[in-house]
Parts: structure tokens; sequence; C-alpha cells
């Protein structure tokens, strides 16, 4: 069975800007060549990496005053533990019941808006950030104009946090949610991780995607 090691979004439900699509469509391609080859497969869709996306956007390891919000900051992502995934998927893989699916991460609890996710932050905190609105045209410039990969950066950044895309769709019949599927796994919140950045906050990262 094929389980692909990329655990980003679900693209065939999904349209991006030109920088990021053309990554999802070298993945649709193949996937279509896997369907078609009879190989089975499972495919996992696991969001946005929590600790990453989280200390991307509010910067726990580093002291500032402000903060970035890409648009009106109201659009709301999934967001994954990374320590989840990895227990999630090591079930998938030795399940015969996700072969020939896609498993997608969408715990409910953990679906928030960059708007709710300062909220949180900043009560765990006791401080009020300012907040630096990045307008959506200029996000859309940037990824006309930035060389690659921050093109794509910005193209992921447009998706997620102005469209909103990962929770604009809904599970259709070859679909399994990763929190039903099991439900005794008791997945950490964004709550929960938040509380582990204040002790412990992760050092800065940049994904290329």
């Amino acid at each position: 069975r094929f389980l692909p090691s990329e655990f980003g979004v679900e693209e065939d439900r999904l349209s991006f800007l030109p920088p990021f699509e053309a990554c999802l469509e070298k993945k649709r391609k193949i996937k279509r060549a896997v369907e078609a080859s009879g190989i089975p497969y499972t495919y996992v869709s696991a969001n946005c990496f929590g600790t990453y996306f989280l200390s991307y956007l509010l910067r726990p390891h580093e002291q500032h005053e402000d903060v970035t919000i890409y648009a009106s900051g109201e659009a709301r992502a999934p967001f994954t533990y990374e320590e989840d995934i990895a227990n999630y998927t090591i079930r998938v893989a030795n399940d015969p019941r996700t072969c020939n699916k896609i498993v997608i991460y969408k715990m409910q609890k953990n679906i928030l808006s960059q708007i709710e996710l300062i909220s949180l932050w900043e009560k765990k905190t006791g401080k009020y950030f300012k907040k630096v609105h990045v307008p959506e045209e200029e996000l859309v410039k940037l990824t006309e104009t930035l060389p690659f990969p921050d093109n794509v950066r910005a193209s992921v950044l447009h998706g997620l946090f102005v469209k909103g895309d990962l929770v604009n769709y809904e599970l259709g019949e070859n679909d399994l949610d990763a929190s039903s599927l099991y439900p005794d796994y008791k997945y950490t919140t964004v709550d929960q991780l938040l509380d582990v950045f204040l002790v412990d906050p992760p050092k800065p990262a940049l994904a290329t995607f």
C-alpha cells in the first residue's frame, strides 16, 4: 500500500494562488498515476502542523509587541500537533479501513481563526499585542513578486488565513475523519499546546513547502 510521506492539504478540493498551486498540481499527477495503476493507497491530510504554524503566527520564541494578521484574521484553519500527526499516522498505516481512502486530520477543538488564536495567547501571556494587518491585495502581490520559495509561502498564507480554504469543504464518501476513526485517542488541543509554548517555546523554523 502506498502511503506518501507528505502530510499537507487535500489538494483535489483546493485551489491556491499560482506558486503553491504549481506544487499541488504535481501531487495531483502522482495521485492519479497511483490510482490508475491499481496500487492500494492511503492519503493523509494533516492540514496545518500545529507547532510550526502557531509558532510562525505568534512568535513565542522572541520578545515583541506586535503580531501580524493576514487580511481580517477571521478565516479559520485546522491545526494539528506534530506528535498527534505521527501517532494518528501509525494507526492509519496499520488500519485496513483506511485502504484506498483519504484520512483527514481536522479536530473540531483545533479549528481557530487568527483572531481567536491571538486572543487565547494574550490571555495566557497576560500581554496585549498590537495587531498589524496585511491586506489581501498585498499578500497576493507578494506571490507575484517574491522569488521562490518565498512566493510559495505567501501563497500558502493566503489560502489558509485569508480564504480559509482548509475548512471550506465537507468530507466526501472516500474520506475518513481521524478523530472519529480513533475516538479513544486524546489529541492535543491548541489550548494545551499553547501552555507548552509558555514554558518551552519552539525554536523558529521556516518551511520551504
